[in-house]
């Protein structure tokens, strides 16, 4: 009988070595190496079943490919449809990431119930499920139809064994850390089981065009757990993010080999299950305060979507010798930097405050156009002077206190127009290029941040 040989792994990137090693040489990581015990694949493994299934391997000429066959077949939600980048590709793997609890299984069965309306074939398989959970569940969202199948099974030979049988149009995995093949004897979801089950999802995808969504559970850093190769495997990745005590989700793409790595879709978590959110900007305004100081709108991008997001600030006079800073939602080294520029450039005795900035909704903001608005917070917390309800500002603040420009102003100017917007503060180098001014809408082009000031007052 064979010794069972033990190999390294990396649990980041997934690199492979024969002893372990304090710093992986592939990404750098330290004390990310991990023992497992493996053996080698036999004969009558799932890889050499599934390349049979294949067609057989031949190189063909880019211009007798064709594309009518690749047509991406749409989830009717529209915000699913818009991170995916218009649909579902055929013969896709879509990796779905969340917290536990965030809405990851809900999100999919309803995916699955809109294609069984219109006749898709789809395996719904679980691993942490039994089929009366999953019938539980599916009572609340609503009617299926019988073109949805679903299989409890963590065993991989048997699950590839169904899909070649059913021949499926879509599968959906939940979870990836529950899977395991025989021929790999450590437990399943450590990296060596994750890895080759993501493998041959992979080969089944390709071979039988064959659409796989796997949801893959997250670490305490918010990153998929298991290794980092997994995410390059994939061709789609999608993270699922929210407070789970706030109704709203966010869908968001990480990876696209298919579309646009920037876009978002926004769900509310009601009874029934998930619902579009199809007018984030008014979603996110929805109890905004009147006649309060430290309150501003911005209009940041998400991929080509503009959102209008509240940005409070407050500023106090510090108890301590060292004041406190603390953002939400915002990043906190921008906010110290920004604060920096008014001391400097202004002359507001910020040091000797406390500064607290929240993005209202409990997004993450992060695009370097919510400058001026958090800004203008702050100065109007600090002088404790209200900005009117009516108006809205967007651009990049440098450190010699300048306005620099941003991309698409006349989308988000549209945007702030629809909600009842009427003035906007703006670079002074973008109006050229906004084109036409909806009816009503007042545009002040400002410099620097003295600018901005003095058009409040």
């Amino acid at each position: 009988m064979t010794k069972a040989k033990s190999v390294f792994y990396c649990s980041e990137c997934g690199y492979e070595s024969a002893k372990w090693m304090g710093q992986c040489p592939g990404c750098h990581s330290w004390n990310t190496f991990v023992e497992e015990a493996v053996r080698a694949a036999s004969a009558h493994s799932g890889a050499g079943r599934v390349r049979s299934a294949a067609s057989a391997a031949r190189p063909e000429k880019l211009k007798d490919i064709s594309l009518e066959s690749e047509d991406k077949i749409s989830t009717h939600m529209g915000e699913l449809d818009r991170v995916l980048g218009g649909g579902i590709v055929r013969g896709s793997l879509t990796l779905v990431g969340g917290d536990p609890g965030i809405g990851k299984s809900t999100l999919l069965l309803q995916v699955c119930r809109l294609l069984s309306l219109d006749n898709v074939k789809i395996l719904y398989i679980s691993g942490e499920e039994s089929l009366k959970q999953i019938k539980m569940r599916a009572g609340r969202i609503g009617d299926f139809t019988d073109s949805l199948l679903l299989l409890c099974e963590t065993d991989l030979e048997a699950i590839e064994d169904v899909i070649q049988k059913e021949k499926p149009s879509v599968v959906v995995i939940d979870s990836i850390q529950t899977m395991y093949s025989s021929d790999i004897s450590s437990a399943p979801g450590s990296v060596s089981q994750v890895r080759e089950a993501t493998a041959v999802l992979l080969r089944l995808a390709k071979g039988l065009s064959t659409a796989i969504f796997i949801v893959g559970h997250v670490t305490k850093e918010g990153t998929v757990a298991g290794p980092r190769v997994l995410e390059h495997m994939v061709d789609t990745v999608l993270y699922f993010e929210g407070d789970r005590n706030a109704s709203y989700r966010i869908l968001r793409g990480v990876k696209n080999r298919f579309g646009s790595t920037n876009e978002i879709g926004v769900f509310e978590m009601r009874n029934e299950g998930l619902v579009e959110v199809m007018n984030p900007s008014e979603y996110m305004l929805n109890g905004r305060p009147k006649d309060a100081s430290g309150s501003v709108v911005v209009c940041a991008l998400e991929g080509t979507r503009p959102l209008l997001i509240e940005l409070q600030a407050l500023v106090c006079r510090s108890s301590f010798g060292i004041p406190r800073r603390q953002t939400t939602g915002a990043d906190l080294n921008r906010v110290n930097l920004l604060m920096a520029v008014l001391e400097k450039r202004i002359g507001l005795k910020m040091a000797e405050c406390d500064a607290y900035v929240n993005v209202a909704g409990g997004l993450k903001l992060n695009e370097p156009a919510a400058d001026l608005g958090i800004v203008l917070a702050l100065v109007s917390s600090y002088k404790n002077l209200v900005i009117p309800w009516d108006v809205i500002a967007f651009g990049e603040v440098g450190l010699s206190g300048e306005v620099r420009s941003v991309s698409m102003p006349a989308q988000r100017i549209k945007e702030a127009h629809k909600l009842g917007f009427t003035t906007c503060i703006l670079p002074d180098s973008v109006l050229k290029s906004v084109g036409e001014v909806p009816k009503g809408m007042t545009l002040i082009g400002v410099g620097s941040v003295v600018d901005a000031l003095k058009a409040l007052q």
